[in-house]
Parts: structure tokens; C-alpha cells; sequence
């Protein structure tokens, strides 16, 4: 049984139980009473696929009462809650959705070369692609951050671009103060013959509307000029200082001047949407010691205190405006990622960044729908990740007790990557094809011996049960 409230993610699920020979049965948002009368009837395993967690769980703990030592499926994000189910529930298997896409993300962010890359303790495991082969390599992190960018290095103008509007405020009007000070200094020293100790004192006290130099009486008439206008000058912008300054304590700040919130300039990545997925694959990189910024246009998303507590600078605003991509040095960018849930938004920015930066690495999430395809022949947006397709395999692996570790395309091909390092193509799951093999197989039965009719690799593959799913 599927318990669903995503009709493209339930769909997928159900359409691989029944390509491996399950039967499988959805149930979309069901009510109590919908969900009693059909665990009345024989069930071998539940699946509760949805993006809330409250839903999934307010489905899991129903299910559980009803249906007691019933093996379940639960997919949800908040690590806490699932450590919590997996605990109180001995019988229930708790997936996250954005552990099963984010490893092809990652691949295709950092080495295309990789169809998926998954950290694991100290290492990274990477599946390579070579050919129509797959071979498995273990990696240390520290090779994910050499990247070889020829393109020019960062400047100052470029970070200043990068800043916001108070940031770039703060920092004028600071570098103002700090020019009229070291003007007032010159003339003290130059003009009214003062030792350079005295003189920064005096203009100390000028900046901050102390005092003045008991020199500047005797000075000449220009001076004496410029200095009024410069002491108004500086009135005005000790106050847009201190205004700044406040502002950036008091407000709730996504990005910081310096420091781990700061924006990178250079062999950095852009994700694009910051939700479920946006927020792991921008941890996950953080992790692995690549730079990273997120853009999310919703300024209430319930994942920004989360970014903000794993130090992940993010921006506030529309991931397909020009302007901002700009803003973010798109064209020194490692890659970009546009992830966010909605497919026709992700192409939009893959859209216009490929109008900025026509070399830029592209990664885009996408729900397998036409207008992905279609955009596709029309514009080289770069990698696709097939969310729907992807996670809705993995569920249907999970929910069958085959345990993957990771599903994944590879050139056309959905994979399987187990914990024992074992890559299984999928379509050998096939009930019809292993039908057909089967067939094959006993004909080869009677024209040669046993211990021919099949290799080692074949009686290790790990190989779904003929369970009823609802």
C-alpha cells in the first residue's frame, strides 16, 4: 500500500513495485476511515510518501495502531523525527527524500564524470561512468575541493558587487570616515606643523565631535573652510555609519560582510531554491569544503533558520534575475543548481544564466514532465536530475527490503548502488524480463550442463521478493 499525498511521486513508486512483480495499491490522502476498512485486508508492507513531515508521521503512527508490526515505509526530513520513529518503532524503515537525489546532484555539480557521488565517514563514494560500465571508487574529500578555474580571480570591485544594499552602505560609509580621517592627519602634519601623534589625536577628536585642534585657529583661511565643510560631512556620515551598524545587529541578516556567511566570489556553487533538497545539497557541500550560496525568493521558507544555523549565506530574491546571478559571480561559479519545486522556475534560471555565463556547469532539478523535455531539444540547460523518477525508485527498492544505499541514472540506465558496492542495474528487476530469461535459462538447462547456466554475479545480485505491497 501506498499512502500518498504527491500523485507524481506515489505514481512512480507504485509503477516500479508493479514492474518488479508487486502489487501495489495507492491510497491518495486518505481519511481514517478510508485507511481502516483498507488495512482490514491482507497488507505486506505500507509506504508513506509525502514532503511534509507531519503528514508522513501523523500517517506512520495511524497506520502502526491500526495495522501493529505491519513493515513500514515513511519518508521524512527532519533527521531529529526520523531518529525518533526509527527508535519507537522497531518495524518501520524512515527514508529521506532528499538523501536519495542529492548524491546525483552532487555528481553532477562537482565531477560530471560521477554519476553520483555519497559521502560516507572520511570518504566519498563515486560511482564512475565509462562507457556503458560502472565502476565504484572511494575518494577522499579533500579531491572534491581541487578544481582547476582559469578564469580571473576575484577583485575588490567584485566583492563590493556581491554585498547588499546596507552592506555596501556600512562599508562606503566606513571607508569614508576612514579617508577623512587620514585627510585630517595630512593637513595637521602638512598645514598647521603638528607631530604626527597630535595630529592623529586631533583628528580623532574631530571624527568623533570631541573637539578640534587648538591649532586651527591660527590656520589659514582654506583650511579653515574645509574644514567646516569637512566636520558637516562627517556628521552626516557618522550617522549613516551608526545607522548601518545597528541595522546589521538588529535585522535578521542571511549573509555577512566576512566571515563563514560571506558570499564566495570564485570556484563556488549556486543553489538555487532553498527547501528540502536546496538545504541538504547546500550542507552536504558545505561539508565536503566547497563553497556554497543559496538564493530563495520566499523570505518566510521554513528551511531559512536552518541555513542560518549551518552558516550557509543565502540570498533573498528571484534565482532568474540577471542582476543577481551577476551579483553572485555566476561566471567564476564552480556550477550552478536550480532545485527549487517548481520544474518551469528551475528553467527559467538555467535559462538565463546560460544567457550570462555560456560555459557555466548546469544542474537542474526536474520532475521528468514534457516541458523539461521539450526545453530541453530547444536550449543546452546542462545536467537533468529526475527528481519524480529518482525518489519514487527508491522507495519502491525500499519498500520491497532491498535496502539501497543510492538509486541513480546512468546513461539512460536507473542503478541501484547497495552497501556491499554492488551496482545492480534495474531492468534486470523486470518481471517480464526475468520471465523471459527464465525461459531462456531452462531451454540452456537441457543443452548444457548445471554449472554453466549461471554466473557468480548473477546468483549475488540482489533481487526484489514477490511481496503484495497492499
Amino acid at each position: 500500500m501506498i499512502i500518498e499525498d504527491d500523485e507524481a511521486l506515489g505514481r512512480s513508486a507504485a509503477a516500479c513495485v508493479e514492474r518488479w512483480g508487486g502489487t501495489a495499491y495507492r491510497l491518495p490522502r486518505p481519511g481514517d476511515d478510508a485507511l481502516r476498512r483498507r488495512l482490514q485486508h491482507p497488507v505486506d508492507a505500507i509506504a508513506i510518501v509525502s514532503r511534509d513531515d507531519i503528514v508522513a508521521l501523523r500517517y506512520a503512527l495511524l497506520a502502526e495502531h491500526l495495522k501493529p508490526g505491519v513493515r513500514l515505509v515513511v519518508t521524512l526530513f527532519d533527521r531529529t523525527v526520523a531518529d525518533e520513529v526509527s527508535r519507537t518503532i522497531p518495524n518501520c524503515t524512515v527514508l529521506s527524500m532528499t538523501d536519495a537525489i542529492v548524491p546525483s546532484l552532487l555528481a553532477s555539480c562537482l565531477a560530471p564524470q560521477y554519476a553520483i557521488l555519497q559521502p560516507l565517514g572520511n570518504e566519498v563514494v563515486g560511482v564512475r561512468r565509462e562507457g556503458g560500465t560502472t565502476t565504484i571508487e572511494h575518494l577522499p574529500r579533500r579531491t572534491l575541493t581541487t578544481h582547476a578555474n582559469h578564469r580571473p580571480r576575484s577583485t575588490l570591485a567584485s566583492w563590493f558587487r556581491s554585498l547588499g544594499t546596507s552592506a555596501k552602505v556600512l562599508v562606503a560609509s566606513f571607508t569614508a570616515l576612514l579617508l577623512a580621517l587620514a585627510v585630517d592627519v595630512t593637513l595637521g602634519v602638512l598645514v598647521l606643523h603638528e607631530p604626527w601623534p597630535d595630529a592623529t589625536w586631533n583628528a580623532a577628536r574631530t571624527l568623533t565631535t570631541v573637539g578640534s585642534s587648538p591649532h586651527a585657529e591660527h590656520g589659514p583661511g582654506w583650511y579653515k573652510i574645509f574644514s567646516a565643510v569637512s566636520m558637516l560631512g562627517v556628521l552626516v556620515l557618522a550617522a549613516v555609519f551608526t545607522a548601518s551598524v545597528v541595522d546589521r545587529f538588529t535585522g535578521h541578516r542571511m549573509t555577512s560582510i566576512l566571515g563563514a556567511r560571506s558570499i564566495p566570489r570564485r570556484d563556488h556553487v549556486i543553489v538555487v531554491g532553498l527547501g528540502q533538497v536546496g538545504l541538504r545539497l547546500s550542507a552536504q557541500l558545505r561539508d565536503l569544503g566547497i563553497k556554497v550560496v543559496a538564493v530563495e525568493r520566499n523570505p518566510h521558507a521554513a528551511c531559512l533558520p536552518l541555513a542560518r544555523a549551518r552558516d550557509i549565506p543565502v540570498i533573498l530574491g528571484r534565482g532568474g534575475d540577471r542582476f543577481l546571478l551577476e551579483r553572485l559571480s555566476v561566471r567564476r561559479a564552480r556550477a550552478l543548481a536550480a532545485v527549487a519545486s517548481d520544474g518551469l522556475e528551475n528553467i527559467a534560471v538555467a535559462v538565463t544564466t546560460r544567457a550570462i555565463a555560456a560555459d557555466q556547469r548546469i544542474v537542474l532539478r526536474a520532475g521528468g514532465d514534457e516541458v523539461t523535455t521539450e526545453s530541453r531539444s530547444l536550449f543546452r540547460i546542462g545536467a537533468v536530475c529526475d527528481f519524480t523518477h529518482i525518489v519514487g525508485t527508491f522507495v519502491a527498492a525500499s519498500v520491497l527490503d532491498t535496502a539501497p544505499r543510492s538509486v541513480f541514472v546512468a546513461d539512460g540506465r536507473t542503478c541501484a548502488l547497495f552497501p556491499d558496492d554492488q551496482v545492480v542495474d534495474l531492468a534486470t528487476w523486470d518481471a517480464r524480463r526475468d520471465t523471459s530469461q527464465n525461459t531462456r535459462q531452462d531451454t540452456r538447462d537441457h543443452e548444457q550442463p548445471a554449472e554453466a547456466t549461471e554466473d557468480s554475479a548473477d546468483r549475488a545480485r540482489p533481487r526484489p521478493p514477490k511481496s503484495t505491497v497492499a
